[in-house]
């Protein structure tokens, strides 16, 4: 073993390393994002502000599809896109797609306006 170790540091190889890449979308704690927005919204007193139930839907949406964008997607753009999503103590659905979505538009230049779907269709409608 120490032979063989030896070879690797006179050729200058060095083991491969490998960051794990989940195949499956990641499990975020939308509730408590959308609960923690609430709040902040009313501390600050904000008139206009999202409803809970309307954030966690937005939130479900955008996991919908961030999913079939996750599996298409290179490990590289989904390790960056976790952290993204994750960052800073929130962990957001939302943010997962935007990132997908921006990842997608920088490797298809030509892609037509408006190909690409956000989570939230009807947020601002009433």
């Amino acid at each position: 073993m120490k032979i063989a170790l030896s070879l690797l540091a006179l050729l200058g190889a060095a083991p491969p390393v490998t960051i794990p890449v989940s195949d499956k979308i990641p499990v975020l704690n939308v509730e408590a994002l959308c609960k923690a927005s609430v709040e902040d919204d009313k501390a600050n007193g904000l008139t206009e502000t999202q409803s809970f139930s309307d954030c966690v839907q937005d939130e479900r949406d955008a996991q919908k599809q961030a999913s079939d964008m996750w599996a298409k997607s290179p490990s590289d753009v989904r390790n960056q896109c976790e952290i993204t999503a994750t960052t800073g103590g929130s962990q957001s659905y939302v943010d997962l797609l935007t990132c997908l979505q921006a990842a997608y538009i920088v490797a298809h230049p030509d892609l037509p306006p408006g190909a690409l779907k956000g989570a939230s269709k009807d947020r601002n409608k009433n």
